[in-house]
């Protein structure tokens, strides 16, 4: 028996559960804006965010904020409810239409709304996880996680389920795999040789670019001034900065180490050194999940910095080797989900739903 005639394993029902988990999450999300929009009060964007330089819902004033969030996240959750049903193939200036509008919502809510703070605060969460049973860092946990950075990650999550939401109707109304997008025909650049090919140079820019963030991090902890005065690094060792900058340091690296990861032998089985998992398969999903969270994450920071001012003085009289790094930053979020995306077109295997694989 061939791979093609076994039998499919049992489907995961998950597709099938997207469109509903997203219709309720954008509705209740909805009816809070509503909230705020007949009290006036709970708008954390805008003027009503003190740290919201780098984010462009800076540019929606706040009386408009509100009700335009509660049109978006209720058209959003109806849109989501209309694709849960299994219907007939629609249209296809209807199936463009909703696809369209989904795709929108979806990319508003998981990229323009949340900005650098939501990267932030995946940097700094081992540190302070950690760190708060002994009282460091010394800050005030209820300044870190205040109703603004709660309401990015809600938006975060409403997007992604969305996406999700799209992508399966989509599939569905296309008569391809719900689960996997494979048809009749498979494309020639989604094959794992081709996805093998560009996926080394994606990994590549994905990996670079965050270590050349963590290089000036780590010299200011080694006490070096690269890229600032002298001055400026005995401050951050004063008030404890520059370990805040080394902790961020570490998670860049890290993550640049598990980028790697995508293209090497120990991202398919673990290393010989992990005792209770040496030479298992590394689960698709324990790679491709985080990975396609950070890519997330970076590319709405990304985005909140091309729409500040500052981020434009950086190539020009700005630049130092502090800061230069980050104009790298507007490649690094493509280029991660390119790697993500490549490494899940190479280890995905048939399909426990169509047996395509």
């Amino acid at each position: 028996m061939t791979i093609t005639d076994a039998p499919p394993r049992p489907a995961t029902r998950w597709p099938d559960r997207l469109a509903p988990l997203a219709a309720g999450w954008l509705g209740l999300w909805g009816v809070l804006a509503l909230l705020a929009t007949i009290t006036g009060a709970g708008y954390p964007f805008g003027a009503n965010d003190p740290y919201g330089d780098a984010n462009l819902l800076r540019l929606v004033p706040v009386r408009f904020g509100p009700p335009l969030f509660a049109a978006v996240l209720l058209t959003a959750a109806v849109a989501a409810l209309a694709m849960s049903r299994p219907a007939n193939r629609p249209s296809r200036p209807s199936r463009t239409l909703l696809a369209g509008y989904g795709w929108a919502a979806a990319a508003f809510l998981a990229l323009v709304v949340p900005d650098g703070r939501v990267l932030v605060m995946l940097g700094y969460a081992p540190m302070l996880i950690i760190g708060a049973p002994f009282g460091w860092p010394p800050v005030d946990y209820s300044e870190i996680f205040t109703w603004a950075l709660f309401a990015r990650f809600a938006a975060v999550i409403g997007g992604l389920l969305l996406a999700g939401a799209v992508l399966t109707w989509q599939r569905r109304t296309a008569d391809v795999c719900v689960s996997c997008g494979r048809g009749d025909r498979e494309r020639g650049w989604t094959t794992p040789a081709a996805a093998a090919r560009w996926g080394r140079w994606a990994v590549g820019v994905a990996a670079a670019i965050p270590l050349t963030y963590a290089v000036t991090r780590f010299a200011w902890a080694a006490g070096v001034p690269l890229g600032i005065s002298r001055e400026f690094l005995t401050e951050m060792q004063d008030n404890g900065a520059v370990w805040a900058g080394f902790g961020l340091g570490a998670f860049a690296t890290v993550g640049a180490v598990l980028t790697l990861g995508l293209v090497q032998r120990w991202g398919e089985r673990f290393p010989r050194w992990m005792v209770g998992l040496a030479g298992r398969r590394v689960p698709v999903k324990l790679a491709v999940i985080p990975a396609t969270l950070v890519a997330v994450a970076v590319t709405a920071a990304t985005l909140g910095l091309l729409g500040s001012p500052l981020f434009w003085t950086l190539g020009g009289e700005g630049f130092n080797l502090a800061s230069g790094p980050m104009l790298l930053w507007p490649a690094w979020g493509p280029a991660l989900g390119l790697a993500t995306y490549a490494y899940h077109l190479r280890r995905r295997g048939a399909c426990r739903r169509c047996g395509r694989g």
